[in-house]
């Protein structure tokens, strides 16, 4: 069995062809779910107007930050405004990159320089250094380690002359 509100959602009907359909409901209330069937209309129209406005709004959004970022060949002269960033932009531009390309050459250079090549040898000479220097510290804790001998000591002494 269909319901009121199936049947106005599918085809809008005149209140008397409504009443034949639901014999039980008095006029006030098919008249309630005839303007609610309206207004519901109504609403989703306006959802859908707003939407297509939004969607006109953001494409001319797009297409104006568009012409900023990029504009039309012969434009430039019409705005000198719009001339003037973009010589500002492609000097900025430049820069940068012969600040990047002076920052890899000094880089390069100063990792083969006679100054760089002495400092690394130094480096190595004290590395060894310390090797050498942990080396005898272990040698030394593992002599005097030992516990002493106190007969052992006694008895060298009386040899020593003591």
């Amino acid at each position: 069995m269909t319901t009121l509100w199936d049947t106005l959602k599918n085809k809008a009907k005149t209140l008397h062809e409504l009443a034949r359909e639901f014999p039980n409901k008095t006029y006030r209330e098919l008249e309630k779910y005839r303007d609610a069937d309206r207004n519901e209309e109504a609403q989703r129209i306006y959802i859908q107007q707003e939407n297509e406005e939004l969607k006109e709004d953001q494409l001319t959004e797009s297409q104006r930050k568009q012409a900023e970022l990029e504009p039309i060949e012969g434009e430039e002269q019409d705005n000198p405004e719009l001339f003037e960033w973009k010589e500002r932009y492609e000097k900025e531009h430049k820069l940068r990159q012969e600040a990047e390309t002076e920052t890899i050459l000094v880089k390069g250079i100063g990792m083969n320089s006679p100054e760089m090549k002495a400092a690394n040898k130094k480096i190595e000479e004290l590395e060894k250094e310390i090797d050498r220097i942990k080396k005898e510290n272990k040698e030394l804790y593992h002599r005097t380690d030992k516990p002493i001998d106190p007969k052992a000591t006694l008895q060298k002494a009386r040899e020593s002359g003591l």
